[in-house]
């Protein structure tokens, strides 16, 4: 014999399958076209993105060039131009400083060393 808890718990699962919608999401196709300009135009605001951030600006600025006017040729690249940036953008590392890598790396094998030394 079952529970009437297990009974009960099996209703409401049932009650739940019948009122649950089967169809949330739709299906269908899209054109390449539609994809090539998402694409294009998700790469265009991630270069536009990193021009609008203070400091690039700032660095902008000590080279001689008007924020506004890199943002103008920008908006003048090719989407092949600016795929090529945005790649380029997204493969750097993020505040990485190898120099600080290989800093922290020494340290630690000189720790180990000194430990080494006094633990023999």
């Amino acid at each position: 014999m079952q529970s009437s808890l297990a009974r009960a718990v099996c209703r409401v699962l049932i009650a739940l399958t019948i009122w649950t919608p089967y169809q949330i999401a739709q299906a269908g196709m899209i054109g390449t076209d539609q994809v090539v300009q998402q694409s294009s135009h998700s790469d265009r605001s991630t270069v536009l993105n990193l021009i609008s951030r203070s400091d690039v600006a700032s660095q902008l600025q000590a080279f001689g060039i008007d924020p506004s006017t890199a943002k103008d040729r920008v908006a003048s690249m090719s989407d092949e131009e600016v795929r090529y940036l945005s790649g380029k953008i997204e493969s750097l590392p993020a505040g990485a400083n190898n120099s600080a890598v290989v800093l922290v790396v020494v340290l630690v094998l000189i720790a180990a060393g000194v430990w080494w030394y006094y633990k023999r």
